[in-house]
């Protein structure tokens, strides 16, 4: 691609980041030109955003009907996956997965509790109560 050809679509972070892109300039010789967005980018983008916010909000359905946990919600809502949450909290994937069913999660000590709500930047009673 020719640097003058490189795209400076409209985006959602254009105001905050630029992209470096490879491109030819007028000598055939490859230099780096900044990018505002593509369209191609901004739609996958776009798409994947609001796959995070359904799956937020589905999370927050199943810890209001008592299907799950509030570390469930907070889990999806901080954008983690289980190895960065046992990585943060120092429990097991195991027990990870088994703090979320509702039924062991009120049987939890404050102190492990204290840990999730570290670890999310919550309050202890954010956690307990579910404030969100």
């Amino acid at each position: 691609m020719k640097k003058e050809e490189l795209p400076q679509d409209k985006s959602a972070l254009e105001s905050f980041t630029r992209e470096v892109c490879y491109v030819k300039d007028k000598n055939g010789k490859y230099v780096t030109g900044l990018s505002t967005g593509w369209d191609t980018k901004t739609a996958a983008l776009d798409n994947q955003w609001n796959e995070i916010e359904r799956r937020i909000e589905e999370a927050k359905q199943k810890v209001l009907n008592g299907e799950a946990s509030p570390i469930l919600y907070f889990f999806e809502l901080k954008l983690m996956d289980l190895p960065v949450l046992t990585g943060y909290t120092g429990f097991s994937r195991w027990s990870v997965k088994r703090h979320m069913r509702p039924n062991v999660f009120k049987k939890l000590s404050d102190k492990k509790l204290q840990v999730y709500a570290d670890t999310f930047d919550v309050s202890l009673e954010d956690l307990k109560n579910f404030n969100v």
